[in-house]
C-alpha cells in the first residue's frame, strides 16, 4: 500500500483525543472521533467536531464515509455521504451525522463516528461534443435499466 505524509493538527477542544487511526492493517479508511458528546433524536442530524484540521495535499480528496457498525446497530449514518474534503479546506473537520433510527442515539465524546478515506481527484477538461446514447449496450437506461434488455452483455461497456 502506497503511504501519504498527511499534516494534520489538533485543536484545543480535541487536545486529549487520539489521533485518526486505521483500526486494522487492512482499512481503508481512518477512524473519525466526536471531539463532543453527541446525542441524536430520530430523524434529526448535526455536524460534530472531530478536534483535527488537515492539510491534505494537491491532487488529493478526503471522503467522509459511514461507519457500519453504527448504521448497523443505530441507524447512524453521514448524511451527505461520502462528504468531501477538498484540498483547499483548512477548517475543522466536521461530520454530519443524521440518525435514520427509530431510538435516539447518545455517543460519548471520543466516539469513533465516521471514516476517512484519502483518494486521488482527476479534474476534467470538458470539450464539448454530441454524445451518441446508441454507442453502448446500455444507452439511455436509467435508474434500474441494467440487466433488464438482454442477458448477453454483447456491445461496447464504454
Amino acid at each position: 500500500m502506497a503511504e501519504l505524509a498527511l499534516p494534520i493538527e489538533r485543536l484545543p477542544h480535541g487536545a486529549d483525543l487520539p489521533l485518526p487511526a486505521y483500526a486494522s492493517a487492512g482499512a481503508a479508511g481512518l477512524d473519525l472521533l466526536a471531539a463532543a458528546e453527541v446525542d441524536l433524536q430520530p430523524g434529526r442530524y448535526m455536524a460534530v467536531p472531530t478536534g483535527i484540521r488537515l492539510a491534505l495535499p494537491a491532487g488529493i480528496e478526503g471522503q467522509v464515509r459511514p461507519r457500519s457498525g453504527l448504521a448497523l446497530r443505530h441507524g447512524v449514518t453521514v448524511l451527505n455521504a461520502p462528504g468531501t474534503i477538498d484540498c483547499d479546506y483548512r477548517g475543522e473537520i466536521q461530520v454530519l451525522l443524521i440518525n435514520l433510527g427509530s431510538h435516539p442515539v447518545r455517543l460519548p465524546r471520543g466516539s469513533r463516528i465516521a471514516q476517512l478515506v484519502l483518494a486521488p481527484v482527476l479534474r476534467a477538461v470538458l470539450r464539448e461534443a454530441t454524445v451518441d446514447p446508441a454507442a453502448t449496450t446500455r444507452g439511455a437506461g436509467g435508474f434500474g435499466s441494467t440487466g433488464l434488455a438482454a442477458a448477453s452483455n454483447e456491445g461496447r461497456p464504454c
